[in-house]
């Protein structure tokens, strides 16, 4: 006789209930958050100083903030370097993880095992900044675009979860596209890579966003504020409250209406950090169960 698992027994109808109420306080708890910010952002002088701040009540909308931003100033720039630091990055770190967890996933390749060992001994220990800054400088890589991309180009996690996948499709596939005389590369290109499409996705997302998000890297490296990215231009004029020259008009007047609010710019550069991630993870969501976890647990 065969036993359900607790966690796999439909709920009752209290069960039921309960977790959609919990479910939905959740929602709120991260929706309300984003609401007030993009409310905020799109308000005017009047509307923050009635709310005192946040704005969770609509009332006269307006787009100056996003003008303001968009002007030509130290935003669009940021935002430029982000997208192509993003870009490049992402490109340069799936290749160079594909390659190497294709290799790893090979028991007969070269310097399998040592190799391995290496890539596991860095969840252990790593370099110090101090270390890290001193290499980065012997390159001669400090104020260039690519110390922002080649610090992080491998995360050794990411490496591990795909290595796992790729451990986990037949060896019989491979072997038989051997027999006909297919290279590795070959096999990597026109049979690994169309059968882990899932893994691909969910990696590639975790190095955009890792690439978006990082500000670290440039206040260490990257003396050049022209260089700066998105998240330090957003550290520096939201957490540190220093007044940045955003736009072109910063001493007129927007379509004859007066400056937005600090805070709607504030809010506004929030918005625009935030909406490529939020665009992205929808369309790589459902690769996740069947991507990492899969080869994860697998593996």
């Amino acid at each position: 006789m065969t036993t359900t698992p607790a966690w796999a027994e439909r709920p009752t109808r209290v069960g039921a209930l309960l977790k959609g109420a919990v479910l939905t306080l959740i929602a709120l708890s991260v929706l309300f958050p984003i609401y007030m910010v993009v409310l905020t952002s799109l308000s005017t002088q009047e509307t923050v100083t009635r709310a005192g701040g946040l704005v969770t009540v609509p009332g006269e909308l307006s787009f100056a903030a996003y003008a303001e931003l968009f002007d030509g100033g130290v935003v669009t720039r940021s935002v430029l370097v982000s997208l192509g630091v993003t870009g490049v990055g992402t490109a340069i770190s799936l290749s160079v993880t594909v390659l190497a967890a294709y290799g790893l996933s090979r028991p007969g390749s070269l310097l399998h095992r040592p190799m391995l060992f290496l890539v596991l001994l860095t969840f252990l220990f790593g370099p110090g900044m101090i270390p890290s800054y001193l290499l980065i400088s012997s390159l001669g890589l400090t104020d260039s675009y690519w110390a922002l991309i080649l610090p992080g180009a491998v995360t050794a996690f990411n490496l591990v979860v795909m290595r796992a996948f790729f451990m986990n499709i037949p060896e019989e596939v491979s072997d038989s596209a051997r027999i006909d005389g297919a290279s590795e590369f070959r096999i990597l290109w026109r049979i690994v890579l169309p059968m882990s499409k899932g893994v691909v996705a969910v990696i590639g997302l975790f190095y955009a966003v890792g690439y978006w998000n990082s500000f670290f890297n440039a206040v260490l490296y990257l003396n050049d504020s022209a260089k700066w990215p998105l998240q330090v231009v957003l550290r520096q004029y939201v957490l540190q409250g220093q007044a940045l020259v955003v736009g072109q008009s910063s001493t007129a007047t927007i379509a004859g209406q007066s400056l937005p609010p600090s805070l709607a710019i504030q809010m506004a550069i929030v918005v625009v950090a935030l909406l490529p991630v939020l665009f992205v993870y929808p369309f790589v969501q459902k690769h996740f169960t069947k991507g990492v976890l899969i080869g994860a647990v697998k593996g």
